[in-house]
């Protein structure tokens, strides 16, 4: 496995404070680096050099985690679902000038048309995940779809609801599972076995993890927390994954990624 790093520890200030610190991340053995292409790091023209020149001079593969603010690819209104889109094309391009191993993205969210129109938002979610497959093949760029947590309400946060909605998409959209185990403890502890054995373990190509009080997303350093995210590596390398374990802490990151990096 591949030990990795989000930069969403520092969306509060300018992406040049978080590329500041990747040099002694490379020293702890950090390969991937994870841009949030969100607020103050969005990536336009100018962001995009930055980061192009610093993760290139340190040799570092890179991966995009698509805009999250008011993005619901499930959106029954339909302007607002292409706007969504729009948005989420314009980043994808950015992510493929990069040359990103992986572009991730979040589930749709339930809304209150749900009661009057059940399943809306499920089908305007398989539509919008089959026209963002469209354009990765385009951009020949890997596309990973996030599990949510608990009790935001995202459609796709147990395993359960991955298998039906895959089975739903069909062969022809190439996504991947971009597995959060943080997320998927605020979920259930057992939806850490469940993500990572059949018929999903083969889908996950991307890993989060980050620790959490067992109640709510705090995204916290490892060790900070309930999460068994030492027991969850050891459940990806018993899956047979091998991609990018990618440290979505907001408080002391590099710590959690010499933690991390013990296990991998």
């Amino acid at each position: 496995m591949k030990l990795g790093l989000s930069l969403l520890f520092g969306l509060s200030r300018p992406l040049k404070h978080s590329l500041a610190i990747l040099e002694a991340a490379v020293e702890l053995g950090v390969e991937v680096v994870e841009l949030v292409d969100e607020g103050p790091h969005r990536l336009d023209k100018r962001r995009l050099e930055l980061a192009r020149r610093v993760l290139n001079a340190l040799g570092l593969e890179v991966a995009v985690h698509g805009p999250f603010v008011d993005m619901n690819i499930g959106s029954p209104h339909e302007p607002t679902r292409r706007f969504v889109l729009k948005r989420h094309f314009k980043s994808m391009e950015a992510a493929s000038q990069l040359g990103a191993v992986a572009w991730v993205f979040h589930p749709g969210l339930l809304t209150g048309l749900n009661h009057f129109f059940p399943g809306i938002e499920w089908r305007q979610s398989l539509k919008s995940v089959r026209e963002l497959a469209g354009k990765a093949k385009e951009l020949g760029l890997s596309i990973f779809l996030e599990n949510g947590p608990e009790p935001v309400p995202f459609l796709l946060k147990r395993a359960r609801d991955f298998e039906e909605f895959l089975s739903e998409l069909g062969s022809g959209a190439e996504i991947g599972l971009a597995f959060d185990v943080g997320h998927a403890y605020l979920c259930g502890q057992g939806q850490v076995d469940a993500f990572t054995k059949a018929p999903l373990a083969d889908k996950i190509g991307h890993v989060h993890i980050h620790d959490n009080d067992g109640r709510a997303d705090l995204h916290l350093a490892l060790g900070s927390g309930v999460v068994g995210w030492a027991e969850a590596v050891k459940k990806l390398r018993a899956a047979g994954y091998r991609g990018p374990v990618v440290v979505e802490s907001v408080e002391r990151p590099l710590e959690s990624v010499r933690a991390l990096s013990e296990l991998l």
